[in-house]
């Protein structure tokens, strides 16, 4: 059986926001992650999430980084580069980012993140600023699994 070649888990940092983005972790690989969260986002590949979704995701989002500010949240999907980029992407454009900026800064460290449905899904994407924390530059090596 052939092997996926699958990019490198990358982190992407804004203000006080952190994120792994990855692809679907092994159990070679899980022992990596410090905290695994039980909480899933599933929609489709190749589409954007459902509002339900992205309420949910924003809401954990904001809850963590409340509550241990510094954390890092992992986001994976099978490859890494549709599902979790969108959401990550959508953490920075809640949190002030324009559109164009935060894909830029998601394909700069991960070349090949979203496809053309989900680049109109976060053009069309109208924040309502959920996200607005205070800069912490006390980073806790601590990561929890989405």
């Amino acid at each position: 059986m052939a092997r996926m070649n699958r990019p490198a888990p990358v982190e992407v940092t804004h203000k006080s926001m952190r994120f792994l983005i990855t692809h679907n972790p092994t159990n070679a690989t899980l022992n990596k992650f410090i905290e695994v969260r039980a909480d899933t986002f599933p929609f489709d590949d190749g589409a954007p999430p459902s509002n339900q979704i992205v309420d949910d995701w924003l809401n954990l989002v904001k809850v963590k980084f409340r509550e241990e500010p510094g954390c890092c949240i992992a986001v994976h999907c099978v490859a890494g580069l549709g599902r979790a980029p969108v959401l990550v992407a959508l953490a920075l454009i809640e949190g002030g980012m324009k559109y164009e900026d935060a894909v830029q800064f998601i394909r700069q460290k991960r070349r090949g993140a979203f496809n053309s449905k989900q680049l109109l899904y976060l053009e069309k994407y109208r924040p309502k600023m959920r996200l607005r924390f205070k800069d912490s530059n006390s980073h806790k090596n601590n990561c929890c699994m989405q």
